[in-house]
């Protein structure tokens, strides 16, 4: 867990004023097989059982509606079927995960009745629950298309990391929500003469409006989308409207077997003395 800012400078999403937050939000999580350095990874063992249902926990335990894994493959939707979940099977071959999630969402709300769907990446075990509501907030400002979360670095290698996506929004003082300008794998804004302005790293979490999440699948790919490798460029190319919230928790993201032991660590059970 990262430290929360220093009193006086940045606000946490827990300080905004309550705001009017979606009526009816789902959450699905797109979860394939493939992956060149972890292969098999949303089965992936962690204390007894596959990584992808430690995500669907904590998607449950956050309470913001419904849940449902959105599965490339059969065996997932088998295993997340197994611990008493709901999974879809989709087409393996999409091209991004948001993608696969509109097909679940075809498929489990075809009626429209649910107005956000939070788009929670399957490779999260320890995510925070409490980060799944904060995604929401942006959302009680109408304009909002798309609200997704941010953490401020406080390890210097990563300010200039590019495995490390920062996005530039401008957080002014006692208000945890920007709107999000740019996303980059390079510094930005431009962290100072000294390299000590704040960056931050984005947190690949996204609550879309249902008229949003259709609109972007339907979207070609941008030309800075291609340049930075980074999909939710391809939304502010296209004129939808990002906000980010500002949150002190960066969830362990699992992409190489030196992950899954972290993750295996922080999820390990107490020992009995």
């Amino acid at each position: 867990m990262l430290p929360r800012p220093a009193a006086g400078t940045r606000n946490s999403y827990r300080d905004r004023p309550p705001v009017s937050l979606p009526a009816n939000p789902i959450v699905v999580i797109p979860a394939r097989l493939a992956s060149v350095r972890l292969p098999d990874k949303p089965l992936a063992e962690i204390h007894g059982e596959p990584m992808i249902v430690h995500v669907w926990r904590r998607a449950v335990e956050a309470a913001v509606g419904p849940v449902v894994v959105a599965a490339g493959e059969a065996a997932i939707a088998e295993a997340i079927e197994a611990a008493g979940g709901r999974a879809v099977l989709t087409r393996p071959e999409h091209p991004s995960g948001s993608d696969r999630v509109h097909e679940a969402l075809a498929q489990v709300d075809p009626g429209s009745t649910h107005d956000v769907v939070v788009n929670l990446q399957g490779d999260l075990p320890t995510l925070p629950p409490q980060l799944l509501q904060a995604v929401l907030e942006p959302l009680g400002e109408p304009a909002v298309d798309i609200a997704t979360l941010a953490v401020e670095i406080t390890e210097p290698a990563e300010r200039h990391d590019p495995n490390v996506v920062k996005v530039a929004a401008g957080f002014a003082a006692g208000n945890p929500i920007a709107r999000a300008l740019y996303f980059s794998r390079s510094p930005v804004p431009w962290p100072g003469a000294e390299d000590a302005l704040p960056l931050y790293h984005h947190v690949g979490l996204y609550a879309y409006r249902r008229a949003a999440l259709e609109r972007f699948v339907a979207l070609p790919r941008g030309v800075l989308e291609a340049r930075e490798r980074l999909e939710q460029l391809r939304a502010l190319e296209a004129g939808l409207r990002i906000d980010v919230a500002l949150v002190d928790t960066l969830p362990v993201g699992v992409d190489t077997p030196a992950d899954l032991a972290r993750a295996r660590a922080v999820l390990a059970p107490p020992s009995s003395t």
